[in-house]
């Protein structure tokens, strides 16, 4: 059964929902989105990945600055939506939002909650070194991520996945699972249980002070880090690359033999030693330049043994 919906999202993460939901035979009779934002170097406005789509296919798009004004919420409730589909919108839902829907609101939400409840369960999840993650349809309420849960898919995430390569797969799986979850709905056979109360975590998001590499951790966790802010918004370090010190973003990270004070290159291959063991530097990106793999950005720049990173 087909069902009405308004749909509520902006990065690429929610644009295979939206894709999956219109490929279904859903009607989705409006978009709501962030409104277009400076970006690029000449910081023209852009429209949300969202937007881009929606327009694609020919729907009505909404862009409010706001949902808590009872004009907002009027304009919603005239959409006669059955049920709203949210997925990274970037915006609290009011009440009167979350109850204008007959059948609720639904939002994907990629982690198993309750652990990472929150802005950045991606990054979240590889940073602390996790072995597993995955995305969840819950029905939304007032709290943060605290609603009642529909579905679960659970992924693996491999020693040396990236944010970005977990994010994409977890994309793609929460684009079959909302449309699963929206069939079960529509026929009245999607069950929804409580979030247990232990084991809540929150992935609180991501500030400067988090990318920076604390040389002085173990070298599991400095990989952790390293591949949990990869590719965006990177972990840092800085080092002389020939004319002082300059911040540098490392990419990717492999563990590697060896031992030493923590913070210093081992070798002239960008092997550097942490609190206890030590990581070969793989990718990394000089400010103003492309990412390089390590082969390449030695070719240019003599990093020795000995040179300290900060």
């Amino acid at each position: 059964m087909s069902l009405r919906i308004v749909f509520m999202g902006t990065p690429d993460f929610a644009v295979p929902v939206l894709t999956g939901i219109i490929g279904h035979g859903h009607e989705v009779v409006a978009v709501y989105t962030r409104e277009p934002a400076p970006a690029g170097r000449g910081m023209d406005l852009r429209k949300s990945p969202v937007h881009a789509t929606a327009e694609r296919f020919g729907i009505p798009v909404l862009t409010p600055k706001t949902l808590r004004t009872e004009e907002a919420a009027e304009t919603f409730r005239a959409h006669g939506a059955d049920v709203a589909v949210v997925v990274a919108y970037g915006m609290i839902l009011p009440k009167p939002i979350l109850d204008a829907p007959e059948l609720g609101c639904l939002n994907l939400h990629a982690s198993l909650l309750p652990r990472w409840r929150g802005a950045a369960p991606i990054q979240r999840a590889i940073m602390a070194g996790d072995a597993e993650t995955g995305v969840a349809v819950m029905r939304m309420e007032e709290g943060l991520d605290t609603g009642p849960v529909g579905m679960v898919e659970k992924v693996a995430i491999t020693p040396d996945m990236t944010a970005g390569e977990l994010h994409d797969r977890l994309a793609a799986i929460g684009g079959d699972l909302m449309v699963r979850a929206l069939a079960a709905l529509s026929r009245g056979g999607l069950a929804f249980t409580p979030q247990p109360e232990d084991g809540v975590t929150y992935a609180k998001k991501i500030g400067n002070e988090d990318a920076r590499i604390d040389w002085s951790a173990d070298a599991a966790a400095v990989h952790d880090l390293v591949r949990g802010l990869s590719p965006f918004p990177g972990a840092f370090t800085s080092v002389d690359c020939g004319k002082g010190p300059e911040r540098l973003k490392v990419l990717r990270t492999l563990r590697a033999d060896g031992a030493g004070t923590a913070g210093t290159a081992l070798d002239d291959a960008l092997t550097v030693a942490c609190g206890s063991g030590a990581v070969r530097l793989a990718e990394v990106q000089r400010a103003g330049s492309r990412p390089m793999r390590a082969e390449d950005f030695l070719r240019g720049t003599r990093i020795p043994a000995g040179t300290r990173f900060g």
